[in-house]
């Protein structure tokens, strides 16, 4: 066919451009969107505005302008969504309509698709952990308490021989409360599963595809209408996306919002100044008469009497105009005006259907085909599609709505004409989304049901359209259920809403004072606490419904940090109805951090006993019987609750956390593994899985594990401070000073942190730095027993004895079991010749530990340097002899026979025995005697080598005080030998003292 190869306007877009020849007016808007369009976004001078507000009456034309507005730009290439009340019910349903929209146009945004799934995935799994009946999980409520969290992560502190600590992180538990409050609250403190953590990844990834759209299109137009009710959901979260919360929105990014009130000078203060406020009038009588000529209204009676009626409500005058009045008598009437107006509207419809239709489906608040055809009793699709083009009805998504203005009037009118249709009408939609609801609900658990949202909305809608049937007879079972919505996260709005809905579409004034009253309650700081004390004093709920009540109050309670209110409030829930599996397991997970433990147990296996198959209850019963030492039954809990919710990633994590605490790494990690595979955008888990290498030392693949975390949260302290952690262990100094000095700058309070940098700084020599740190960790924490041992580690290494001595016993007061305590104590006093002392703390660590060899061995040498050979042979023969290929007790105890050997033969006696030990391969240099082995070896072995080069060259590598210490104190004990040796070795003695500056008496 000729013509049809040519390239040209669609037919989408001749449709388009001819609905546009219709509009007329808002000139002046028009232009100063479509100029903004063509600036440059990224200009430094006449920047393009990127943040526009409209905003008038209802009816006044800013939903049509928007539209306007939307193919606008896309004729300049732009890419466009839009979303309005049908849409938003919360921020991620929000950014999946965004995206839908976004893709039709731009192609796939597959990021944005995994991270939603990964996000679907997380809030079944949340809502799994809490079965039939239960509130649908608040973040954190899903896991153990993330005071189980921080000590997991931490571990206990040991020490090498030379009293380096191997970890330097210890329980925090007052930092933990604090984060598991946070966490309750929907703070973004750590990442797990099903809360806001995921919401904020959604958003993180939302941001980065619009980064790469932008970056392909000149661009990215985002259109929110209807504010005043989209607002309530999005207002704070869409001022944390311009302000770069969520990363950095490019500039080619614009937001436009439409609705009929002024934007809260509070809250939006910061971004007046780059606000766009565009205000719609009502339209000028030249703008009316031009719409009614376009519409071929052109008689001037009939145009002066659409002028007084309408007052030039854009709205009002489309529906006069769509009426095709032919006299002024058909325009005037008397009464309302915009009751007036739809009455003439529906008046003149000619056809029968198209009249019932729209006066039938004005009763739904949302509309698609399924309400469509309950409410026309299964009408063709025709007629469906006639009605969708009228100028009052709108939608982009899944459902379609009136304009609120005519709605209600159309409401109005039903009510007072036609009761008994109204109250028919409503029973039918009211059962519809019943049966509709209970097709969704079919295998999906009650928590399920909840999360999803299909299934609230038909709750909802089913509420909405009982209550306009029988306002008295159903607001008691309404507000009962109100109970039960205000223990869902993010339901309460909704649900409110449709009962205001209600109220204002029945007239009811016992509906329309309750309305007012819960409105009140969920604009308040705490809403569902200010709802539920509102049904609670005010309605009188059934003895069920009232537990529930109690029940999730005690919830909020517990979550804002009001453990006595919580309890009080749970304690009455429990008194009503003692069957209540969730107050029981509530008020014991209250206890937990309240006390007695023994309560908190009794509660929770309460909750366990009444609902077995209650997987948060026995997560949180693993919980006490893991503070309560009983580490095998925790991990029973646990495997409990995961034959139940298999997917759930926190228990799998905490499962892990255990195994690593109880010295069962493989499991732990099998574990961790496991729910990284389940949730690869999980920090958490990947973290712990790091930890545990950590613990195992398998340092590298420990870093690997806290890097991929951090790339997934960067804000999560503790794992890059346990990376710092893990690089100290490694030797690597400076990338754990760099490592714990972020982490400290993400949470100045983290006294693990300060002291583990404290750690790095004594092991990379750098004492004055170490003891700032640890005196810094014990300010925040005075009852840090492994930083007050730390400190007296680096007051030891500096040769500030008495010092490391005070520190050391102090740590020991704290907690008398810690031979790692004891033996650097006994290290301290033997440095400083404190001999009687020494002997003593080592033989007190021996009582700890009787295989503890390298005790045995320096109570052998202090022993010996205070000249008591005999009793340090009876030490240093066994150690020796249980650890043959231990080259450093070897040497002692060649120190030893050379010191005892008969002076008629000499030390030359001992020299083989000398040859064959120095003479040893080193596989590595440890912190003992082998450090001086290339020392020695000039000393005993080679009587003509210069000692001074050799000596000079053992200084010139940098030993640290420590070593130089040792050194002398070897050294002095051979000079007492005599003869050549002695000469060697004094001269080695005095420069090395010379050169450290180690005072007159070690010369």
């Amino acid at each position: 066919m000729a013509g049809t190869g040519r390239r040209g306007r669609s037919r989408g877009e001749l449709i388009r451009q001819r609905a546009r020849a219709g509009f007329v007016g808002r000139r002046v808007q028009l232009s100063l969107f479509a100029e903004n369009l063509l600036k440059d976004p990224a200009a430094d001078a006449e920047q393009a505005d990127f943040l526009f507000h409209v905003h008038g009456l209802g009816g006044v034309g800013k939903s049509t302008l928007l539209r306007e507005w939307q193919e606008a730009a896309r004729r300049v290439g732009a890419v466009t969504a839009m979303v309005d009340e049908s849409e938003v019910h919360g921020v991620p349903q929000t950014l999946t309509e965004l995206v839908r929209q976004l893709a039709g146009q731009a192609g796939p945004l597959k990021e944005f698709d995994r991270a939603a799934e990964l996000y679907r995935r997380a809030q079944e799994t949340a809502a799994d952990s809490v079965p039939q009946d239960g509130p649908r999980t608040s973040p954190g409520e899903v896991s153990l308490s993330s005071r189980l969290v921080a000590q997991a992560a931490l571990g206990a502190a040991t020490v090498l021989p030379g009293g380096g600590l191997v970890a330097a992180m210890t329980s925090p538990d007052a930092a933990a409360q604090a984060v598991d409050r946070l966490r309750a609250a929907g703070a973004r403190a750590l990442d797990i599963g099903g809360g806001d953590a995921d919401v904020t990844r959604l958003n993180h990834v939302f941001v980065s595809e619009l980064g790469r759209l932008c970056e392909r299109h000149r661009w990215v137009v985002l259109f929110f209408d209807t504010w005043e009710r989209t607002g309530r959901y999005l207002d704070g979260w869409l001022r944390e996306l311009v302000l770069d919360s969520d990363g950095r929105l490019p500039p080619n990014v614009m937001v436009v919002l439409a609705g009929r009130d002024e934007l809260v000078e509070r809250d939006w203060a910061m971004l007046r100044g780059v606000l766009v406020d565009v205000p719609l009038e009502v339209f000028t009588p030249a703008e009316t008469r031009t719409l009614l000529a376009a519409r071929g209204v052109l008689e001037p009676a009939v145009v002066d009497a659409v002028l007084r009626l309408s007052m030039g409500l854009p709205l009002l005058v489309e529906l006069l105009a769509l009426a095709r009045p032919r006299t002024a008598e058909d325009v005037n009437g008397d009464g309302d005006v915009v009751d007036a107006v739809v009455e003439r509207f529906v008046r003149w419809i000619t056809d029968a259907r198209q009249r019932e239709a729209v006066v039938a489906c004005a009763v739904a608040r949302l509309l698609n085909e399924d309400v469509f055809a309950v409410a026309m009793s299964g009408e063709e699709r025709e007629l469906w599609q006639w009605l969708c083009r009228q100028p009052f009805v709108s939608g982009r998504g899944e459902f379609k709505q009136y304009h609120a203005v005519v709605r209600a009037s159309m409401m109005r009118q039903q009510r007072v004409h036609s009761p008994q249709r109204w109250t028919s009408a409503h029973l039918r939609l009211a059962e519809a989304h019943a049966a509709w609801r209970a097709e969704v609900a079919q295998g999906q658990t009650e928590a399920k049901r909840w999360a999803d949202h299909r299934w609230l909305r038909h709750l909802v809608e089913e509420t909405y359209h009982r209550l306009c049937a029988a306002p008295v007879a159903e607001l008691p079972a309404a507000l009962g259920q109100g109970a039960h919505v205000a223990g869902r996260e993010g339901a309460l709005p909704q649900w409110t809403d449709a009962l205001s809905q209600a109220a204002r579409d029945t007239g009811d004034l016992t509906l329309l004072a309750w309305a007012d009253r819960l409105q009140s309650a969920v604009a308040e700081e705490e809403p569902v606490c200010a709802f539920l004390t509102s049904v609670l004093v005010h309605a009188h709920l059934g003895t069920e419904d009232r537990a529930w009540a109690h029940t999730y109050r005690g919830l909020r309670h517990y979550y804002a940090g009001r453990d006595e209110e919580a309890i009080a409030d749970l304690d009455r829930a429990i008194a009503i109805d003692r069957s209540n599996a969730r107050a029981w397991a509530f008020r014991g997970n209250a206890r937990l951090w309240r006390g007695p433990l023994d309560q908190a147990l009794n509660d929770l296996t309460t909750a366990c006993d009444i609902d077995p198959a209650y997987s948060w209850a026995l997560t949180r019963r693993a919980e006490a019987h893991r503070r309560g030492g009983r580490f095998d039954q925790a991990i029973t809990d646990l495997t409990a609750s995961l034959e139940i919710a298999p997917g759930d990633v926190w228990a799998l994590v905490c499962r892990g956390t255990i195994h690593r605490q109880t010295g069962r790494i493989e499991e732990a990690i099998t574990d961790l593994t496991t729910a990284h595979g389940l949730d690869p955008k999980d920090a958490w888990a990947l973290a712990q899985r790091g930890e545990a290498h950590r613990t195992a030392a398998r340092y590298d693949q420990a870093i690997t594990d806290f890097t991929a975390a951090l790339a997934l949260n960067r804000n999560l302290a503790w794992a890059l401070g346990a990376r710092g952690v893990a690089h100290r262990q490694a030797g690597r100094y400076d990338e754990a000073i760099t490592d714990l000095t972020g982490a400290l700058a993400l949470n100045p309070n983290l006294a693990w942190a300060r002291g583990s940098r404290g750690i790095a700084h004594c092991q990379a020599d750098r004492y004055d730095e170490a003891v700032a740190d640890l005196t810094a960790a014990l300010a925040l924490d005075p009852t840090l027993a492994w930083a007050y041992g730390s400190r007296g580690v680096a007051h030891r290494q500096a040769g500030r004895y008495d010092a490391a001595v005070a520190d050391l016993t102090t740590t020991l007061e704290l907690d008398p079991t810690l031979a790692w305590a004891l033996r650097c104590r006994g290290l301290a006093h033997r440095q400083g010749r404190r001999y009687d002392e020494a002997v003593a703390d080592f033989t007190a660590a021996l009582a700890l530990d009787a295989e503890d060899s390298w005790s045995l061995v320096q109570r052998g040498l202090a022993r010996r340097q205070a000249g008591d050979f005999t009793a340090a042979r009876e030490d240093l023969e066994p150690a020796v002899a249980s650890h043959p290929g231990n080259l450093g007790y070897r040497f002692e105890k060649a120190m030893l026979d050379t010191l005892t050997c008969d002076l008629s033969s000499g030390p030359a006696a001992l020299l083989p025995h000398w040859r064959g030990l120095l003479h040893a391969p080193l596989q590595t240099v440890a912190e003992d005697a082998t450090r001086f082995f290339g020392l020695f070896r000039v000393l005993l072995l080679e009587p003509v080598a210069d000692v001074a080069r050799v000596t000079e060259e053992f200084l010139s590598d940098g030993p640290n005080h420590d070593a130089r210490t040792d050194l002398l104190h070897y050294l002095a004990e051979l000079s007492g030998i005599g003869g050549s040796l002695a000469l060697r070795v004094g001269e080695c003695r005095r420069i090395v003292a010379e050169r450290s500056d180690m005072g007159s008496e070690w010369v």
